[in-house]
């Protein structure tokens, strides 16, 4: 085991109190904008914007840097249309006998069902897989710690690249989610944490008509 190994804080900036005030400001309007969208162009994306967000997503915190992610990026439309018939065969079985009435109930304001045509209109699906473990060159496995915490995190900053970048998002998570390990051929370490469609809306998107929770019912300051 070697020591840690420490570089200078070169790219952290400080900005003045009253930029720091109009830059949470504006970081706040920008992600008050996003929605989750359910009716997609099939109009394609652009490679290099989602490489860049994937790379964002990829400099989030996690634990003891090891990074227990890999996005898989499905463009092609034989793959999201096996990723499509397999997903729906899976919520089809949820919403007909396994969901509780209370998540039922839940999800009937979002005008939900176990209909998932987005996934192939969608121009762009990444599966977001959390790997228990690693290998190393020699075959070794090393366990990742708190890896749910730490995928978590990298697609919030995912989700959030991609917004900011003009694009929408639906982070959809069909239970169980298995069947993305053998469509897209990921190994047995790698567990799906979900699937995250991206692309345009589609012309005459709509969306729920819901509100967020204000400051005070989600945060308390103890001062």
């Amino acid at each position: 085991m070697t020591g840690p190994v420490f570089e200078p804080l070169a790219d952290y900036r400080e900005y003045a109190e009253g930029e720091m005030k109009r830059r949470a400001a504006e970081f706040y309007a920008e992600l008050r904008r996003r929605r989750t969208v359910r009716e997609f162009s099939r109009r394609p994306v652009p490679v290099e914007v989602i490489e860049d967000c994937v790379r964002a997503a990829g400099t989030a915190p996690n634990g003891a840097n090891l990074q227990p992610w890999h996005f898989v990026v499905v463009t092609d439309p034989a793959a999201k249309e096996r990723i499509r018939v397999a997903a729906e065969e899976a919520e089809r079985e949820f919403y007909n006998n396994r969901a509780p009435k209370e998540w039922l109930e839940a999800l009937a304001p979002l005008g939900t069902d176990e209909h998932k045509p987005y996934l192939e209109t969608a121009p762009v699906l990444i599966a977001v897989f959390a790997q228990s473990y690693g290998l190393t060159a020699d075959g070794r496995k090393v366990k990742h710690y708190y890896a749910q915490e730490s995928v978590g995190i990298a697609t919030g900053f995912l989700i959030a690249g991609l917004h900011h970048a003009g694009l929408v998002t639906l982070t959809h998570t069909p239970s169980p989610m298995g069947f993305l390990n053998e469509v897209l051929g990921r190994p047995e370490n790698e567990r799906a944490f979900l699937l995250l469609v991206v692309g345009y809306p589609a012309d005459d998107a709509r969306v729920p008509a819901i509100t967020k929770k204000p400051l005070d019912e989600i945060a308390t300051f103890v001062r």
